[in-house]
């Protein structure tokens, strides 16, 4: 359901008369980037004319989504700045995950469109920024920024290696949330995004620095705890599945609940490769699934 007019975030216009000319934007030295969805790393210049974006062909931007309008939003160029207008859209337009009618757009900005999310990068180091952005996007998913599956399936090797090496410890968890089908089809793919989305952003700030956590699925997530015996990594999995029961998942007026499973395993020793610590945790998460969901195995 599309907000009512009330509840949508109002822009006006405002140009700080006393800004210096550097920090003022230049038609050509704007770009925006596909970090999620489909085209993903394409990149499209912006100069001074409108640039339009929706489910049409006839957009300069197409995308091919139900979720998104047939004229979703436009990006223009006005007194040094560019601005994102959303055109009465049904699912409506987000920056920085803040739903908008207009709003100026800054290095960085992320534009969430339909299921897309867009980043906005300007200035005179675009090229070095856009190249960054590309390496990034080789290790971070764009819609959790978790780390991704390549990333962690790196990490996991190196890790493993280093701890037989050295005689350390290693546990790694696999979780996935429950009945996440049952979501996307009572409330949609959009409300299936936000929920992983918000999910992550919820784990991530009860794991160390040192932990990777990465989505290395669609609904499934494992975070490599190095150095840390499997006691350690039962109290972590369940302060896990705790905070995401305890996380309010919202997604328009509703609020959606949310339980994960998780899969302890530890390194034993003799295992032949990273692949057989995966397989164990994977295993403990099928038990604990089987066990009533909601839960820790291993």
């Amino acid at each position: 359901m599309a907000p009512r007019e009330s509840e949508r975030t109002r822009v006006t216009r405002v140009i700080d008369p006393g800004a210096g000319q550097k920090s003022a934007a230049r038609p050509g030295e704007a770009c925006i980037i596909v970090i999620y969805g489909p085209e993903l790393g394409k990149r499209i210049q912006l100069g001074s004319a409108p640039f339009t974006i929706g489910r049409s062909a006839s957009n300069d931007l197409f995308l091919d989504q139900e979720s998104t309008s047939r004229q979703h939003a436009k990006i223009t160029f006005d007194k040094g700045q560019y601005w994102v207008q959303d055109l009465g859209s049904t699912n409506g337009t987000f920056v920085n995950d803040e739903q908008v009618r207009e709003k100026g757009l800054s290095d960085g900005d992320q534009i969430r469109i339909g299921r897309s999310i867009l980043k906005f990068m300007t200035g005179e180091n675009v090229e070095v920024h856009y190249h960054e952005e590309i390496y990034r996007l080789m290790t971070v998913d764009g819609l959790t920024q978790a780390f991704n599956r390549r990333y962690f399936d790196d990490v996991l090797e190196r890790e493993f290696n280093r701890a037989k090496r050295y005689q350390r410890a290693l546990s790694l968890i696999v979780l996935d949330i429950d009945h996440f089908k049952r979501v996307n089809d009572t409330h949609g793919h959009l409300a299936g995004d936000n929920l992983l989305r918000q999910i992550a952003g919820a784990i991530k700030l009860r794991l160390r620095t040192h932990d990777v956590f990465a989505r290395t699925g669609g609904e499934e997530f494992g975070i490599i705890l190095p150095e840390i015996a499997v006691e350690g990594a039962r109290i972590t999995a369940e302060k896990v599945r705790q905070v995401v029961e305890g996380t309010p998942v919202r997604h328009e007026q509703q609020v959606i609940p949310c339980t994960v499973s998780l899969g302890v395993a530890m390194l034993r020793g003799d295992e032949a490769g990273p692949e057989e610590l995966y397989k164990c945790a994977d295993g403990r998460l099928y038990e604990a699934k089987q066990g009533g969901r909601n839960r820790v195995a291993g």
